[in-house]
């Protein structure tokens, strides 16, 4: 079944297109966890918090028009294939996370679906220290533990945390132009991920 899968995403990925980090400031809030071992006992771990790249501004290059929207494919303009669209599309850096509603304290994560009256629906991951890489969770043989606060929680809205398969790269390996990579937050793909412009960050 893998084989079919990778596959299949190959084939997308042709369709879609990548983009280029640009000159804005990337500032991932950082959020304290811990690695607990039986014999060891628990020691703190630093990481950071990355938002999903389609929540990140993407624009043509000298331009403010974007390179696809949700729901459509990327731009034929911009994005005729892959090559090109790296070179015509940019990935601006999120400076404030907050008025994405993100924000931690110490080992809390806090994430607001509505700031300021306006929805923001923010999706985040994991980085390790470096913020190169995503924190992967091998969990055989471990178990992983949290607690979701949901006593504040506004009516009409769940309040959960799941795990999904990623690549520790983001995708990076499976493209020469995805240059955004983890830092960017590329990589994400569930049952939606067709109606995105961008896999894998091309």
């Amino acid at each position: 079944m893998a084989p079919f899968i990778l596959f299949a995403l190959g084939l997308v990925a042709q369709l879609a297109a990548g983009q280029t980090p640009g000159n804005g400031t990337e500032v991932h809030p950082r959020l304290d966890t811990f690695r607990c071992t039986v014999l060891g006992g628990c020691k703190k771990q630093t990481n950071y918090i990355v938002l999903d790249s389609a929540q990140h501004p993407i624009h043509q290059v000298n331009s403010n028009q974007n390179c696809g929207d949700w729901g459509n494919p990327a731009n034929p303009t911009a994005c005729p294939d892959e090559a090109s669209c790296a070179r015509n599309c940019i990935i601006e850096g999120v400076s404030n996370y907050q008025n994405q509603g993100v924000s931690t304290s110490g080992t809390e994560l806090r994430m607001q679906q509505v700031y300021r009256n306006s929805t923001v629906s923010p999706r985040v991951y994991l980085l390790d220290e470096s913020k190169q890489q995503y924190d992967l969770l091998h969990l055989t043989g471990q178990e992983i533990s949290f607690d979701v606060e949901m006593s504040k929680l506004p009516c009409g809205m769940n309040s959960a945390l799941y795990l999904s398969e990623m690549l520790q790269d983001g995708g990076k390996s499976l493209s020469p132009h995805n240059k955004a990579g983890p830092y960017y937050g590329t990589g994400y793909c569930d049952a939606q991920c067709f109606v995105t412009p961008f896999i894998n960050g091309v």
